[in-house]
């Protein structure tokens, strides 16, 4: 079971995508684990064949917990001996307790079916009746394929014949679908996961604070030029030149791009801009924006527009949730002026804007009315000082000043 973030001790195995047998790249997504925040893409980090499947759909294991082994590509030979996935290196696994009991194969009633999220809105998109699905998954669940199957010749048959009708017992005592919905309690799980890494990171972190009020008018005023020659789809939005500036001052900062794992700090291996994104359930989750300062303000755009969608229906890769290297949070949109963030640990570094808002300035002798944002950056003081973080914030400033190099 990988590490999906610091506040992560287990994870439970929703549905495997894979087989043994079946070959594997890395990158591949093999599986869909569900944490206390989300349901997560896991992906392979190594070439080979799924060998066996040790952890079925709907157990919970610690992380650390192997759930796969992977035989060497082309060969019959022992299983590769490291985990599908390995543990991300940023969070080092926990010790694995006994593998948990997987429950039982039967399922003797409708609500107790083994079925994935995945499988479950496939079935409700194609008004297929998960009762009348066999399962092909390990420990007889289902999957999406399996509904798939069951869907096609319904859907041919439609086509050529009306029908036939329903029985009125068949329509009262069916059991209704059960609901697409994250269950209630994912939303405490949520809240209590939040609260333990805050009080942790509260605890164990000594923060410093810093603020600076940035004159945004000159990238304002690019900003609505540059949409006017754009179609509507292809429209930038304010806060996608705050993550731009960002993403390419951290390299000249490295000091606040990594973690602080063992007494130490680590440096990330690339600008992995972690994106905090509010859910609609309720919650809070930060998924990264990799190589950021390598992209195109349109290829950012993209970016954000992708993970908030993936953070919102569960769909987000394991590899999103484990390398962020320093962490962004925007509130402007919520009305807010001024917001200090939490560090993330193992991170050492979180920016946070606040809303543009008109507001007096005095430049130059003169006073007049501008477009201003908060900027404030919360830091680490064991990796980093005030000088350090200064400098950051000013270099933020100096290049939101030239949007049109951004």
């Amino acid at each position: 079971m990988p590490s999906l973030g610091a506040d992560m001790e287990s994870g439970t195995v929703l549905e495997w995508l894979v087989k043994p047998g079946d070959a594997v790249k890395r990158g591949d997504i093999v599986a869909v684990v569900d944490t206390s925040k989300a349901e997560i893409e896991v992906e392979i980090f190594e070439n080979g064949v799924i060998g066996e499947l040790l952890v079925g759909p709907g157990e919970r294991v610690p992380v650390g917990t192997p759930l796969a082994t992977v035989l060497a590509a082309g060969t019959n030979g022992a299983p590769v001996p490291t985990a599908v996935p390995p543990a991300p290196a940023p969070v080092a696994p926990v010790v694995v307790p006994p593998q948990v009991a997987p429950l039982p194969a039967h399922a003797p009633a409708a609500h107790r079916l083994r079925v994935s999220p995945l499988a479950r809105r496939t079935a409700e998109r194609l008004s297929v009746d998960l009762a009348t699905v066999t399962g092909s998954g390990p420990h007889g669940a289902i999957t999406r394929s399996d509904v798939e199957a069951v869907a096609a010749p319904v859907t041919a048959a439609a086509v050529t014949e009306a029908p036939p009708p329903v029985p009125h017992a068949a329509v009262t005592e069916a059991p209704p679908p059960a609901p697409p919905a994250a269950p209630a309690d994912r939303q405490k799980a949520m809240r209590d996961a939040i609260a333990a890494l805050m009080a942790r990171s509260k605890r164990e972190i000594p923060h410093y604070y810093l603020e600076l009020q940035i004159d945004m008018t000159r990238a304002v005023e690019w900003l609505h030029e540059e949409n006017v020659r754009r179609p509507l789809p292809e429209r930038l939005l304010p806060s996608v030149l705050l993550l731009a500036a960002v993403a390419r001052v951290v390299p000249d900062v490295p000091e606040l791009n990594g973690y602080w794992i063992d007494g130490g700090f680590r440096p990330g291996s690339g600008v992995h801009l972690g994106v905090a994104i509010s859910l609609r359930g309720g919650g809070l989750i930060a998924p990264a924006l990799h190589d950021a300062d390598r992209m195109s303000l349109d290829e950012l755009m993209d970016g954000v527009r992708d993970l908030v969608q993936r953070a919102r229906s569960g769909r987000l890769r394991g590899s999103e949730m484990s390398d962020p290297t320093i962490t962004v949070t925007n509130l402007g949109e919520r009305g807010v002026d001024l917001v200090h963030g939490v560090i993330y640990p193992p991170q050492v570094a979180l920016v946070g804007f606040g809303a543009v808002r008109e507001r007096p300035w005095a430049a130059e002798g003169m006073l007049g009315v501008r477009q201003v944002v908060c900027a404030t950056l919360a830091a680490d003081h064991r990796a980093t000082d005030g000088h350090t973080g200064s400098r950051f914030l000013t270099l933020i400033d100096r290049r939101l000043q030239k949007p049109e190099e951004l």
